[in-house]
């Protein structure tokens, strides 16, 4: 029999594998980008002095939102992440939660972040927050199977953060808020092409048509997405040109753009996995480094 030090032992690494596996139910590192931007855009729409508790508060509860989306798609795609080898270890397909355990743990997140939205900030703010949980749980998740349009789609949840947080700020969607959106609703394209490059022959696993046009890792798909990276680096320029942000943001956007572009055309001469993991990994880096120079601009 076992002894009492040695029950309380294996309680705690039980306790301690149970907490690790819904933090990674939350996919914690996409969840803290997304609620980056959103802090960011919240930033950009507050004049005066930052509230530095409120600002805190709006993060958490972007993570939460964002951690309740990302729950609830795996709860969807159990069976589909078996299928792949990078979401075979995941929390559900490896049985360490099971499917009910996690949609109860994204109910919470999702109730707890829509409340704080809706109490501490604005209704407004709280109703697209929902509305961007939906679009990519019940939209984006089952198109991943259609083509190439589940990109599109979620796109616009994936660009909202910034604008949500502008909405905290002010309470309204105005211009500068749209602006925003269209920044981050760009950077989707490259940035989720890249990822799609990459983990092509896995997503073929399950089934997933993520790549544009042909859905092939060919010449025509790495132009598509030099078009797009075209396309975003001038709307990158626009808060700058609409007197939103100053001129040292200006030159943080061509810089990176520039260099967002360099490692798409390495792509399409090239052609090869390393190249879209280097486009990857610098997709990750372009967009904080964008807007937090947008934030520094207006201080």
């Amino acid at each position: 029999m076992m002894s009492v030090e040695e029950k309380v032992e294996l309680a705690q690494v039980s306790i301690r594998s149970t907490f690790k596996a819904y933090v990674e139910l939350l996919k914690l590192r996409l969840a803290v980008i997304v609620g980056l931007s959103g802090a960011l855009g919240y930033m950009l729409a507050t004049s005066g002095s930052y509230n530095v508790g409120l600002i805190l508060l709006f993060s958490v509860s972007g993570l939460m939102i964002t951690g309740a989306a990302n729950a609830t798609n795996q709860a969807l795609e159990v069976e589909l992440d078996r299928m792949m080898n990078r979401t075979g270890k995941r929390p559900l397909p490896s049985g360490r939660l099971t499917k009910r355990n996690a949609l109860y743990f994204a109910g919470l997140l999702l109730f707890g972040g829509i409340l704080i939205q809706a109490l501490w900030f604005n209704p407004l703010t709280a109703a697209i927050s929902f509305v961007s949980y939906l679009l990519y749980s019940f939209a984006y998740t089952p198109l991943k199977r259609v083509g190439s349009i589940a990109v599109f789609v979620g796109a616009i949840p994936g660009g909202l953060p910034p604008l949500i947080g502008f909405v905290a700020a002010r309470g309204t969607i105005d211009l500068e808020a749209l602006v925003m959106f269209a920044v981050q609703f760009l950077w989707q394209f490259p940035h989720f092409w890249a990822v799609a490059w990459v983990l092509d022959d896995d997503y073929k696993r399950a089934n997933f048509r993520l790549l544009p046009l042909d859905n092939t890792k060919s010449l025509r798909t790495a132009v598509v997405v030099l078009v797009f990276t075209l396309v975003l680096v001038p709307f990158s320029l626009l808060p700058t040109w609409m007197g939103y942000t100053g001129e040292i943001s200006l030159w943080v956007a061509v810089v990176a753009g520039l260099g967002f572009i360099a490692f798409n055309w390495r792509l399409v001469k090239q052609g090869t996995d390393r190249n879209a993991l280097q486009m990857m990994f610098y997709s990750f880096l372009y967009l904080p480094l964008v807007q937090i120079a947008y934030v520094l601009d207006k201080l």
